[in-house]
């Protein structure tokens, strides 16, 4: 499991979730627009707002607001223009972030974001600073009642997928970046429901952190979560279940 997904178990655990509900719609509504400006209002065309769309459904947001944002996307309402920048940093323990953006102000987000890497002990750094330590992958999840393992071999694999693995209670699909919508589109077109699918950037290697490492690693993931223009956060950062038990309280 990475990081990330680590930390994301700690701010469940902390009951955080719910109370972010706000936060994450205004992330989402970024997303839809700039995929529908980018490559049309049509769902079944443009696979970026297609997925845009399933997440921000997934997050229960009224249809309205996705509409509107299609629409401002599209040039159909007046809206915000964003500009999207992928940042690099390296964190303690020699960690190493990516963190994706979409702002209407690059001046103020860059100078924002480089002062929550340096209050957590963190260094932005340039282009390559940390891309090189990911591969871009496809991630779709589902629900282990929703296919056999023979039946997603069969389908996922077959249309083009890398691998099958279990986390928890759900089926994790990883398949290149280029192939994410093919194969969602196989295992719809068998009768498998899909419960998301986004392209994500995969740590080549993880590197555990502990003790004051983990403490300044967490905060900087949650800190960066807190930004409204950050919309995804990568890293490589491990941590043991010891470490989310004494970060959450556990």
């Amino acid at each position: 499991m990475s990081g990330h997904s680590r930390w994301a178990t700690i701010k469940h655990k902390k009951g955080a979730a719910d109370a972010r509900r706000g936060r994450v719609w205004t992330k989402l509504i970024k997303e839809v627009t700039v995929a529908a400006r980018m490559g049309g209002g049509d769902v079944n065309a443009n696979p970026r707002l297609r997925t845009a769309v399933d997440s921000a459904r997934a997050e229960n947001m009224p249809a309205d607001n996705i509409t509107k944002a299609i629409k401002r996307g599209t040039g159909e309402m007046e809206g915000v223009s964003y500009e999207e920048i992928t940042y690099e940093g390296a964190g303690p323990g020699g960690t190493l972030f990516l963190v994706d953006v979409l702002t209407d102000n690059r001046n103020r987000s860059v100078a924002e974001l480089r002062k929550i890497f340096e209050k957590a002990g963190a260094t932005m750094g340039a282009a390559g600073t940390a891309s090189w330590a990911y591969d871009r992958k496809g991630q779709i999840k589902l629900s282990k009642k929703a296919a056999s393992e023979e039946q997603l071999f069969d389908v996922a694999l077959g249309a083009g997928a890398e691998d099958i693995s279990v986390e928890g209670d759900e089926w994790l699909v990883t398949t290149p970046g280029v192939e994410l919508d093919v194969v969602r589109r196989a295992l719809e077109e068998a009768k498998i429901e899909v419960k998301s699918a986004s392209l994500a950037m995969i740590p080549k290697n993880l590197i555990p952190v502990t003790g004051r490492d983990a403490d300044q690693v967490t905060r900087l993931v949650e800190t960066l979560d807190d930004h409204d223009d950050v919309q995804n956060i990568w890293s490589n950062f491990d941590l043991s279940d010891e470490e989310i038990a004494r970060l959450s309280g556990g």
